[in-house]
């Protein structure tokens, strides 16, 4: 499709241009860039060209000018005008499908899975981080938004060529580590997650939770978690015991979480791994300069070439802070594996940490800071209010994916086809996951959002279920013309028969989703490939609705329909699979 654009846009600015030099303007070529759109109603073209712009320029208003267009090109190029319709201040174009319908339709069935794929980032080394989950409580909702979107860019950035590495931060040190350790430590009488029967992470993030209640009672409590954390960087061997003891159970607990999910990883980073290197660096740029020293020992940046104020990077007592590990890890993420882009997949709240954070590098000399980019996305939260770890008030990842599950297995049994979808349980599952993915990603990544699990785990409407349905109903038709394939053996697929109205709309579709997939991973939005997906979507329902795919006289439409119906299915699949949504062949 972005051929077809570009050729028509460079005709119609041709003719722009000759038009501009016959009534005597100076003016160069590259002043004349016209805007592609798309009509509000698919009768009035495929692609349309506003002329506002032109209207000072040629002194006419901009209908006159799409008239002279189409004038022009009628005298130099007849075949193109049939295509052209004018309305008001829009060039409208109706692209001609008839060669490309075959083509696209066999391209689709031929490469399969790998339809859509562009060569954006063809040899680029792509690092992207997500994720990043303390060790001191479970996985809640905003990390599950965080994970569908890291693992769909990541996706996005691999189909559109790059060399791909999916990278997880563990913050498993820090005062708020501690914290969960002191409290288990006063209050924990030697219990573990497998005495109480309680699921690892949860286990540990109790103590978080009970932290923050004693603290309102006992407000030294803060201060023997500073002590704790500085007993830990000096090795104190009993913390260190402890420490890792805990966020052990918590790795634990939150890899369970992950492979529920359909979440992973090329590498795991620790904070308690590289903060040291993130000291190193921040000492030595010290000694040359970079940074300077407070009266009370710390070190600190100063910020004010990029007009903000100044950061702490060392503390009095030597203790590193997020920004000194972030330092650290980004080095040690360099020298592993020598990125041309690393995409931080990180809340909005995190924009100030990061603008530091790579200004920060550059000033140590690493020039590979300029290919740092973080995506920050928005807050998520229920339609009763914000979420709060500290107090407890979170939706636990775990909690809501179980939720969504019982829900998808109450409607299959409702719907009486548990005998017909195979494993239940699994199926529900998948139900849930796609519920949950969708929901998070339809929405661009920098907008906070509600989510509602009863509105995302909803079989119809714009919802990953929905979606899950029309691929069964799919999957259904070819089963049911695979039964009756003896039927057309000798029958030829033939483009040139597919011309109703809802099929030219569907090989509009099929056409974009290159163009779809570039946008996406360009902009790093998976909301792009869930608009297209129930677009396709609501054009297949109709089509569907209205027309006896399966059922007609001449055995060349059927074959051809279900040519086109099996490329619909693939381009399903292959976008399913860039935001997370598992296909179900029965549902």
């Amino acid at each position: 499709m972005n051929d077809i654009k570009l050729d028509w846009k460079l005709k119609l600015e041709e003719a722009l241009f000759a038009l501009a030099l016959k009534k005597g303007l100076d003016i160069s070529r590259e002043s004349i860039d016209l805007i592609v759109e798309k009509p509000p109603k698919p009768e009035m073209g495929d692609l349309a060209f506003p002329l506002f712009s032109f209207a000072k320029m040629f002194r006419k208003n901009p209908a006159e000018i799409a008239a002279d267009v189409k004038l022009y090109l009628n005298e130099t190029d007849p075949d193109s005008v049939s295509f052209i319709n004018i309305t008001g201040p829009y060039l409208n174009i109706k692209i001609d499908l008839s060669d490309i319908t075959g083509k696209v339709i066999k391209n689709i069935l031929e490469i399969g899975s790998n339809y859509g794929h562009t060569d954006d980032y063809k040899n680029q080394k792509v690092m992207v981080e997500f994720s990043c989950p303390n060790t001191n409580k479970p996985l809640h909702l905003g990390h599950l938004r965080n994970d569908s979107i890291g693992m769909s860019v990541a996706r996005l950035m691999a189909a559109n060529g790059a060399d791909l590495r999916k990278v997880n931060l563990i913050n498993d040190r820090g005062v708020h580590i501690c914290k969960s350790m002191l409290a288990y430590k006063k209050f924990g009488e030697n219990k573990t997650p497998m005495s109480t029967g309680k699921k690892s992470d949860h286990f540990v993030g109790d103590f978080y939770v009970k932290f923050n209640t004693w603290s309102k009672e006992y407000p030294e409590a803060e201060t023997e978690a500073r002590a704790m954390l500085k007993d830990w960087e000096n090795g104190k061997q009993d913390i260190t015991e402890l420490w890792e003891m805990m966020n052990n159970w918590t790795i634990s607990g939150i890899k369970e979480t992950y492979l529920k999910t359909g979440i992973s990883f090329d590498k795991y980073y620790f904070e308690s791994k590289t903060y040291m290197e993130g000291r190193a660096e921040v000492l030595k740029g010290f000694d040359s300069g970079v940074f300077y020293k407070e009266k009370d020992g710390s070190i600190w940046a100063d910020l004010s070439e990029i007009k903000l104020d100044k950061k702490v990077l060392l503390r009095s007592d030597g203790t590193s802070l997020y920004l000194t590990q972030d330092i650290g890890t980004a080095i040690a993420r360099h020298r592993d594996w020598g990125f041309e882009k690393l995409i931080y997949v990180v809340g909005s709240e995190q924009q100030y940490h990061f603008q530091v954070l790579f200004y920060i590098l550059k000033k140590l000399g690493f020039s590979w800071a300029d290919n740092l980019h973080h995506l920050s996305y928005g807050m998520v939260n229920l339609p009763d209010g914000k979420m709060k770890s500290r107090e407890g008030t979170v939706v636990d990842a775990d909690d809501l994916v179980d939720e969504l599950t019982s829900i998808a297995k109450e409607e299959i049994i409702a719907k009486e086809r548990a005998s017909l979808v195979g494993d239940l349980q699994k199926t529900s599952e998948s139900v849930a996951l796609a519920a949950l993915n969708y929901f998070l990603l339809q929405i661009s990544p920098g907008k906070d959002m509600i989510f509602d699990p009863a509105e995302s785990i909803s079989f119809s409407g714009n919802t990953g279920p929905y979606l899950q349905y029309m691929g069964a109903r799919i999957s259904s038709m070819l089963r049911k013309f695979d039964e009756r394939k003896d039927e057309f053996k000798e029958v030829d697929f033939k483009p040139e028969v597919l011309v109703l109205d809802q099929e030219r709309e569907l090989i509009k579709l099929l056409i974009s989703f290159p163009e779809i997939v570039s946008d996406a991973g360009k902009g790093m939005n998976p909301s792009i490939v869930t608009s297209f997906l129930y677009d396709l979507s609501k054009v297949f329902s109709r089509y569907y609705h209205d027309t006896s795919i399966l059922q007609d006289s001449d055995k060349n439409v059927v074959v051809s329909r279900i040519h086109l119906v099996k490329a619909v299915l693939q381009v399903l699949k292959n976008a399913f699979y860039l935001v997370g949504i598992p296909f179900l062949e029965r549902m």
